[in-house]
């Protein structure tokens, strides 16, 4: 009789290990899926026709292996090119038209889109990752610029010798002009905490470096000098070309559950885990209550891949557990997030004679730095792909704000954030009142799994829940730590190669994701 595998959540790592069980065992699996969305937060929800990337979810990955995996499910579009190269924070591939799979139909493919996200502050725009290019130093004034440049070369000549929190991270790379510019006050805008209580674990794996070459590179010779909105004459390594599911990230993952389920596994939608039953230091089953029922299911099996929050799997889980486990497990913290989508006619400013003027947007993401407005974020959907909006002369932003349950921005009817959002997105010059033709707010829970609370004690939880040899930690919540999608895919990929192996140590599951190249440049 085959084995079964017990996966909780319907995310890039649970589907991953669904399918990689499928593709290479005898193992079936059965996927409970809290929510009623397949994808997690990396879903995408239809609004009238709209679509909405929670988040925005950028398909590349240095691994081979993921980026293979994705153009199994979804190949890329047809186009005149027969190789195609994309880049991605400093990474490049090439690939081959001619070397991906039919899709099933026309629209299950992948596109190739160009990357560019800026910064606005002071009303004005700076390069995503802040460059200390020639608009940066017109941007920010003579006065302000040399004073960031020797706060740099302070920082480089003279670095705090010990990275405890993001503050010192932050500041060794940065410099403490730039940082207290561009990074303190927004990142207390995302975290709802100082930088000084979050540990530097969180920068080294989300945060690049600046090297002292390009920098001064940047400020020496600018090369272009491009004003344009758009910055079309921004750096070659600014203009980054990544792919994207023609219908957004979640049509991707609708067509791996299509697939899981036609090869025989089970995904069963509004199951919300309560107990992991453990005996004799094994997991022998879960039970879920149907959220629109009512009604209590257990779930037996051999194997159990979990990315519910960690925080949430300790409190259900039965046994003997340490006390220190326990409270480390319910003192984690986590951030939760807001998207207002907005339809506009099109994107409109006021200039300073009153009149309208059209703005012509590229980026796909915006970060807000303005201290008058809450939004954190900008997405303009309909530049992730242009079949993100049902009318293509429409116009379709996200507003993204970074909060928690118990904020009293929360708490506030989705009404209330509607206009709110309307209100700072005119505020802030980028849009008109009667330019907006509709708008609806998405709420998503424990979106970001925080660097702080009783994080710095988080290996007591991660040694116990390793001792379990049938317990597999995956994922972005479940093993409550920042991980991309190919990182997440990844955990679940290796959790397979373990167990057809034979390998009981997960020690390589912890390392996925820590390897520092892939998010910062070498040293030079």
């Amino acid at each position: 009789m085959p084995k079964t595998a017990i996966i909780i959540g319907a995310g890039p790592a649970g589907l991953t290990a669904a399918y990689e069980l499928l593709e290479r065992t005898d193992i079936i699996p059965v996927v409970l899926e809290k929510s009623g969305d397949l994808g997690g937060i990396a879903k995408t929800v239809n609004y009238k026709g709209n679509r909405i990337d929670l988040g925005g979810h950028r398909f590349f990955s240095k691994s081979d292996r993921v980026m293979n995996w994705w153009l199994s499910f979804m190949p890329l579009e047809e186009t005149a090119d027969s190789n195609i190269t994309i880049r991605y924070q400093q990474q490049e591939r090439s690939l081959s038209t001619g070397k991906t799979a039919s899709p099933r139909d026309a629209d299950q493919v992948m596109l190739v889109r160009s990357r560019l996200s800026r910064i606005y502050f002071l009303r004005k725009f700076f390069s995503y990752p802040i460059q200390l290019s020639f608009q940066t130093l017109n941007n920010l004034g003579l006065k302000r610029t040399i004073s960031i440049m020797f706060s740099y070369l302070r920082a480089r000549i003279a670095p705090r010798k010990e990275e405890k929190s993001l503050e010192d991270f932050l500041v060794n790379r940065f410099g403490f002009q730039l940082y207290e510019l561009f990074f303190r006050d927004y990142t207390e805008k995302v975290w709802g905490v100082p930088c000084s209580k979050i540990s530097a674990e969180w920068g080294a794996q989300r945060i690049k470096k600046i090297s002292l070459s390009k920098v001064l590179a940047h400020a020496l010779l600018p090369g272009k000098k491009n004003g344009d909105i758009a910055q079309k004459g921004t750096e070659t390594s600014l203009i980054e070309r990544f792919l994207y599911p023609k219908f957004g990230p979640g049509q991707l993952w609708e067509a791996v559950a299509r697939d899981i389920e036609e090869r025989g596994g089970k995904i069963l939608m509004h199951q919300d885990v309560q107990q992991l039953t453990q005996t004799n230091n094994r997991i022998t089953s879960v039970t879920s209550t149907d959220k629109r029922t009512g009604k209590t299911q257990t779930f037996e099996g051999e194997y159990f891949f979990s990315t519910m929050p960690v925080q949430e799997l300790i409190a259900g889980l039965s046994g003997e557990i340490p006390g220190a486990v326990r409270e480390v497990a319910a003192g984690l913290q986590y951030r939760d997030f807001i998207t207002v989508g907005i339809l506009l006619k099109e994107l409109n400013t006021v200039d300073s004679t009153g009149k309208a003027r059209a703005l012509d947007l590229k980026d796909n993401w915006i970060y807000i730095q303005e201290s008058d407005v809450k939004v954190g974020r900008l997405q303009l959907f309909h530049n992730w792909s242009p079949y993100m909006v049902k009318d293509p002369s429409h116009r379709w932003v996200g507003m993204e704000y970074f909060c928690n349950e118990t904020d009293d921005f929360w708490k506030m009817p989705d009404d209330a954030i509607r206009d709110q959002a309307i209100r700072e997105l005119t505020t802030i010059g980028l849009a008109r009142k009667e330019d907006v033709l509709d708008a609806v707010v998405l709420r998503m829970e424990k979106t970001y799994p925080a660097y702080f609370g009783t994080y710095n004690r988080f290996d007591l939880v991660r040694d116990f829940t390793d001792q379990i040899p049938n317990l597999f930690l995956i994922g972005r919540n479940g093993m409550h730590k920042y991980n991309n999608s190919d990182h997440s895919m990844l955990t679940a990929m290796v959790a397979v190669d373990n167990i057809v192996d034979g390998l009981t140590d997960k020690s390589n599951l912890w390392q996925i994701n820590t390897e520092q190249e892939y998010h910062e440049e070498k040293a030079e």
